[in-house]
């Protein structure tokens, strides 16, 4: 399991590293990691190299750090929708949605995540991994609660993560013009309903 680096112990610390980390998100973001550099993050940052080493050992450790936080965070986003929704159906469109926005709001970080693949194979396995197992869990209790039929969860896990990867990056980042609902909807209608024609 990948690990972030350690927390400060001070405000003051945690603000700076804050500060580094915002700073990496939109230097890594925008110009890739091969092109990123410290210098341009501590500049932006407004903190000199050497305080950029207290908190990060290198450049990889913060692009660690990003994508760990960023999973972390967006879990629990779609934690809260899951919670909030009334059953399985109605928390997968509701997180689908929330995703393709996500990806469209945040289309630094998702970049981050895909160039990860490249910088730190093992972060970015995390990353997806964490995912999975949590929505391994809640298609179980949807099995349980007779929301959905039963089946093999660690492919249908990987399954509606894969759908909702590829959905941010092609309506996320690509067609950006498309309306998220009717992406949305289209999805939802397979999931229900299935791919198969109907008769009558």
């Amino acid at each position: 399991m990948a690990k972030a680096p350690s927390a400060p112990r001070t405000s003051r610390g945690e603000i700076t590293r804050r500060r580094l980390l915002d700073a990496a998100r939109v230097e890594i973001g925008s110009k890739g990691f091969a092109e990123a550099s410290v210098s341009s993050i501590t500049r932006q940052a407004g903190v000199g190299q050497g305080t950029y080493y207290i908190y990060f050992k290198s450049k990889e450790e913060i692009m660690r750090a990003l994508v760990l936080e960023m999973g972390r965070d967006l879990r629990q986003q779609l934690s809260d929708i899951n919670i909030a929704a009334p059953d399985r159906f109605a928390a997968e469109r509701a997180g689908l949605r929330h995703f393709i926005a996500f990806a469209r709001d945040n289309p630094d970080l998702y970049r981050i995540v895909q160039e990860a693949q490249f910088v730190d194979d093992e972060v970015y396995r995390a990353y997806f991994e964490e995912f999975a197992s949590g929505y391994r869990k809640t298609l179980e209790t949807a099995v349980q609660a007779g929301e959905i039929s039963d089946g093999d969860l660690e492919v249908r896990a990987w399954l509606l993560l894969g759908l909702g990867r590829s959905m941010g990056e092609v309506y996320g980042l690509w067609q950006t013009d498309v309306d998220i609902d009717y992406v949305v909807d289209t999805i939802m209608d397979i999931l229900e309903h299935g791919m198969k024609a109907r008769k009558g």
